[in-house]
């Protein structure tokens, strides 16, 4: 059997009574997660706070809205209030997401299939709504999704289930019915926690926690390419 068939006939089993597939956004279907260590180091490192070691794994999963009040929290030297951090981060991400952040190999050929076959499609992630908007408008794949949701919407990060359970109201599909692509383990517990099949994406920013992330999700794959796409 060669590598096409044999991920051909992997992807007809995790598709399998399967009526939606969400996604999270940043390394599971974009290559952007490199960035955001380096806006950490440099925004507090305008109020003099060095990066402190563990940040990345600390704020892992949540929204937006729940890092800025963990810096806020966390670093009493900040001045900005909530919005104007969050309004910084969005200028300082919006540049590198619109010209510097690609989709991850195999992605636009696997959006394609699931619209060839009518499965509809979300987006689960805890980034804000106006660097979403943007990066997928730059890659010209908007088009591909039905519903696109962040974490500030619920209320709460992953690995709550709370986003995913609403994405999928919102495209009127059953938890048990949809699959979720997830890059880091918070995000696959959410999934998990809602009920759904969930299948973790490889990424170098996780790379440390690939043998777990293949213990908690029910599939895992380096790259869409798996598929034979």
């Amino acid at each position: 059997m060669n590598f096409q068939t044999e991920g051909n006939k992997r992807l007809e089993t995790m598709l399998s009574d399967i009526q939606a597939v969400i996604f999270d956004l940043d390394g599971t279907l974009v290559d952007s997660m490199w960035m955001w260590r380096e806006i950490d180091i440099e925004y507090l490192g305008r109020f003099g706070i060095p990066l402190p070691e563990g940040l990345q794994s600390e704020i892992e999963g949540m929204s937006f809205s729940e890092t800025a009040v963990y810096f806020k929290s966390h670093f009493p030297a900040i001045t900005d209030d909530i919005d104007k951090m969050k309004a910084e981060w969005n200028a300082m991400a919006w540049d590198k997401y619109v010209n510097e952040v690609p989709l991850k190999p195999g992605v636009l050929e696997f959006l394609k299939l699931l619209r060839q076959r009518g499965i509809r499609t979300g987006i689960a992630t805890s980034n804000s709504v106006q660097i979403v908007a943007a990066v997928l408008e730059s890659l010209s794949v908007s088009s591909y999704f039905d519903e696109v949701h962040t974490a500030c919407e619920v209320g709460v990060g992953k690995p709550a289930p709370d986003l995913y359970l609403f994405v999928a109201e919102k495209l009127g599909v059953a938890p048990e019915h949809c699959l979720v692509f997830e890059d880091i383990c918070k995000g696959i517990q959410a999934g998990k926690s809602a009920g759904m099949r969930v299948c973790a994406v490889s990424d170098e920013y996780s790379s440390t926690e690939e043998k777990k992330k293949a213990e908690l999700a029910d599939d895992f794959i380096d790259t869409y390419l798996d598929f034979g796409l």
